[in-house]
């Protein structure tokens, strides 16, 4: 049975590859300030600057599979990953580094595949990019990145936010020319655990396979939960005129089709 380590295991991501991973691997996870449901002994604490620990904490799992979705200062993620890559350097272990959408925003005239340079305006966007780029260098085939659109799940803080605006007659303001991509949490994790079975290599982009922008699937969530309340504030993306994507779109065939979702279904899970 492979040894899992998944940093930020506590977080809304982590919490479910440790529901979809509990039987088929011997797990272990990292958290900041929330315990996970891990045993006390298979969990550590762990915030992203503290790099020694981190060492420590590798050298006694020993893992085969390293997952990470870390949050934290964009510095000290990229030095904390460079360190986890060194110190994993010559081993066998893998890393399955959680990217983004973001790693595009320099670019929002068309989606984007995996055979797309990343040109990113934003800051986040440059951090992952940085992150990325580094962990192959050091790496090179064991690290396979993922890149995630915005994250769903029954308690996200997204779907939180949303029914919060309800709830207080809040306004949510919404862009109607920026096609977005969605996924839960749940869904990723099945994705993920098909992966790493399946030993995919390379980077992979995983979303909704169908298309509606922002605006859309804000009014579907909302109508699903009151029909009293329209919340939505409506404006545009830069040009009115035209249509924006900040949406990932694979090339890749490997990715069966029962894995993936379109937002209808997304929208039918959550509520």
């Amino acid at each position: 049975m492979e040894k899992v380590l998944i940093l930020g295991a506590s977080g809304l991501v982590g919490r479910a590859l440790l529901n979809e991973f509990k039987d088929g691997f011997d797990l272990y996870g990292t958290y900041s300030t929330s315990l996970t449901n891990l045993p006390v002994e298979k969990q550590f604490q762990l915030n992203v600057h503290q790099i020694d620990k981190l060492r420590g904490i590798i050298q006694s799992i020993k893992p085969d599979i390293v997952i990470s979705c870390l949050r934290g200062d964009f510095d000290q993620q990229l030095m904390f990953h460079k360190e986890l890559a060194l110190a994993i350097q010559h081993t066998k272990c893998r890393v399955y580094y959680f990217s983004t959408t973001n790693v595009f925003d320099g670019d929002l005239l068309k989606p984007h595949t995996e055979s797309d340079i990343p040109m990113a305006e934003s800051e986040y966007g440059k951090f992952k990019i940085a992150c990325e780029n580094i962990l192959k260098e050091i790496l090179d085939e064991r690290v396979i990145v993922i890149r995630i659109p915005a994250i769903w799940g029954k308690n996200s803080p997204r779907l939180n936010l949303i029914k919060e605006s309800i709830k207080n007659n809040k306004t949510i303001d919404v862009y109607n020319n920026l096609v977005c991509n969605n996924l839960l949490d749940v869904q990723l994790a099945k994705q993920l655990h098909f992966i790493i079975e399946s030993q995919l290599k390379g980077v992979i982009h995983l979303g909704t396979k169908d298309r509606m922008t922002q605006g859309q699937f804000f009014e579907q969530v909302i109508s699903k939960l009151t029909s009293e309340k329209n919340i939505l504030r409506y404006q545009s993306y830069q040009d009115k005129d035209v249509t924006y994507y900040f949406q990932l779109i694979s090339n890749r065939e490997d990715l069966p089709n029962f894995l993936q979702c379109t937002n209808e279904e997304v929208i039918g899970y959550l509520i």
